[in-house]
Parts: structure tokens; sequence; C-alpha cells
């Protein structure tokens, strides 16, 4: 099985790259993990009129490569003024212009937010958990992770928090349940 862990955002420091790449040691077995950093997808912003002059850029399609290779996609969202990041929204919106493709592809997804506040990214959450399916997103279980810098141990790498961690682990057990069973 090869999963795709996702940060959406460009950030050195993301607290939301840090909660993939700790959901990602989760998934065990024999499972081949790809962590991928968006800075490698950094695109002009989407205009209508740059398509029309150079067509979709590769990283774009690179990216569709990725998501089309995966059995399981991992990916965790910061919220920047109640959505997705700007960084984000951008690879989001490229990759939707690729001709005869949905964006996720119907890859089985866990969708993921952490945030320095009490309502863990429950806006981008929210707003992805509507929007997505419109585009290939097949959400099998979404996790939030609120109060990151009392709940993630940033030494350790992984989730103080024994309650969310644990929630985490059982949500990548169900996810990984749901693609045993699509496998056969």
């Amino acid at each position: 099985m090869k999963v795709l862990a996702i940060a959406g955002s460009n950030s050195g420091v993301s607290m939301n790259k840090q909660l993939v790449a700790y959901a990602s040691t989760l998934v065990g077995g024999n499972a081949e993990v790809e962590i991928i950093d968006l800075n490698p997808f950094e695109m002009p912003i989407y205009k209508h009129d740059r398509e029309v002059e150079g067509g979709v850029p590769q990283q774009a399609k690179e990216f569709a490569a990725k998501i089309d290779a995966a059995n399981l996609l991992l990916l965790s969202l910061p919220e920047h003024n109640g959505t997705y990041s700007t960084a984000f929204k951008n690879v989001f919106d490229w990759v939707s212009r690729i001709q005869g493709r949905a964006v996720w592809n119907q890859v089985p997804m866990l969708l993921m937010s952490a945030a320095p506040g009490a309502r863990g990214g429950a806006g981008v959450l929210e707003a992805a958990t509507q929007r997505f399916p419109y585009h290939g997103g097949n959400i099998i279980e979404t996790f939030s992770l609120p109060f990151f810098g009392e709940n993630f141990d940033a030494s350790a790498q992984k989730i103080s928090n024994e309650e969310k961690d644990n929630e985490l682990k059982e949500k990548i057990k169900k996810v990984l349940a749901i693609e045993t069973i699509l496998e056969k």
C-alpha cells in the first residue's frame, strides 16, 4: 500500500506538517509512506489567462500523479481565516484544471487539522468536507487537534494528549480497514 501524506502548508515550522508526519508513522505494516511538502509545487497564482497562455503547470501534473499513485491520503490542513492556506488553495486550483480528472480521484482520505486554539481547525475541516466530494474527495474520517502547543510534544514528534492520540490511532485503523477492503 502506498500512503501519501500531505500538509497543506508551505511553512517550514507548520504544526500540520508535524501532525501529518506523526500520523504517517501510525500506518505501520508494509506501507510505503511519502510525505510531501507543498513548496516544490509552488506555481503562479491560478489565473484563467495563464492557463490559456501556458496550460497547466508541470508541478500541478506532478502533484496529481502522486495522488493517483496513492492508495491512501493523509491530509492535514492549516486554517487561515476559516479556510485553506493560499499555498494549498493554489495547488488545488491548478490540479482542478487538469482535464479528465477529479482532484482527489476518489483515493480514500483521512482529513486532519491542527491549530493553536480551541477549535482545532474546525473551519477548514468544515470547508474541506463540504467541498472535496465535488472534486473526487473520498473522506473516510476527520481528525482535529486543538491547542497544538499543549497537545503535541514537538521534541518527541507525537501527540502528548493520550485521549487525542488514541482518537487518531482509532481513526487510522478505520481508514486502513476501509483501504484493505477496497484492495480485495
